[in-house]
């Protein structure tokens, strides 16, 4: 049986990040995909030019129809960007047991906002006590708990309900990017050299739900992190070769099948 997972996202316009790039991470890691759209951007490689949310209950009886039908080994969660729309996701999930992996998205490469500061606390007492996982990078961990050292944020992201964390370091400085994954049993790192290339965008949305895929393929979670991580180094390698837009290209979802 091939594993199932399910995206709740936000659609990029430029097809690289949010629910298209979630579906590519998706079928890259042989994993079928299904997705609930929480947003229509306006989007391109440079700027964030309009953003429509669609209306909770629109969200909700997109879950419902899912998980009606469609047995979902795992599900990764992205943009949600009201209060009203997080606990609408949040209720819907309550019938769901398996893995969730949130992303918690707040700003888009380009610079825009994606989530009202209102939506941060609901963030935080609605869905971390849900999440398997979180995986943020490092402005949205301050966003969410304050300053600190990554073992300190990580902490404080735990205590808010968090079964782990994987704190990302691709806004860090050096020439080694170290992802910190952060669980109640210890910590692991995964590293690989920091790829000198703009065409980064949606790095975050493929991370997240190529990790989702992995664990609804059954891997463990520090498993489903190396081989995520893996993947996601080899899709930016290979990024400059997809030459898409004149700002913050995507990676390249498929590079492992053809460049």
């Amino acid at each position: 049986m091939v594993a199932k997972a399910l995206t709740i996202a936000g659609s990029d316009s430029s097809g690289g990040a949010g629910v298209q790039a979630d579906l590519k991470s998706f079928t890259a890691m042989g994993v079928y995909g299904a997705s609930v759209v929480t947003a229509i951007t306006a989007q391109n490689t440079q700027a964030v030019t309009a953003i429509h949310s669609i209306p909770d209950d629109i969200v909700t009886a997109q879950i419902d129809a899912v998980l009606d039908d469609i047995e979902i080994h795992a599900i990764k969660i992205g943009v949600l960007g009201t209060p009203s729309l997080i606990e609408a996701v949040a209720k819907a999930l309550h019938r769901f047991e398996g893995p969730v992996v949130l992303d918690p998205v707040m700003v888009a490469k380009s610079g825009d906002a994606l989530l009202a500061d209102n939506a941060i606390e609901a963030l935080r007492s609605q869905l971390f006590g849900r999440a398997t996982l979180v995986t943020p990078n490092l402005p949205e961990a301050e966003k969410l708990v304050g300053k600190g050292t990554t073992s300190q944020q990580a902490s404080r992201l735990m205590d808010l309900g968090a079964g782990a964390v994987l704190m990302k370091g691709g806004h860090a400085e050096g020439a080694t990017c170290i992802d910190e994954l952060v669980a109640r049993d210890g910590t692991q790192t995964f590293s690989a050299p920091r790829v000198e290339t703009r065409n980064t965008h949606g790095t975050g949305c493929s991370l997240s739900s190529a990790i989702a895929a992995c664990m609804a393929q059954g891997l463990a979670l520090d498993q489903s992190v190396g081989r995520a991580h893996a993947w996601l180094q080899g899709a930016i390698l290979a990024a400059d070769a997809l030459e898409v837009g004149q700002g913050h290209g995507p990676v390249h979802h498929f590079h492992a099948l053809w460049r």
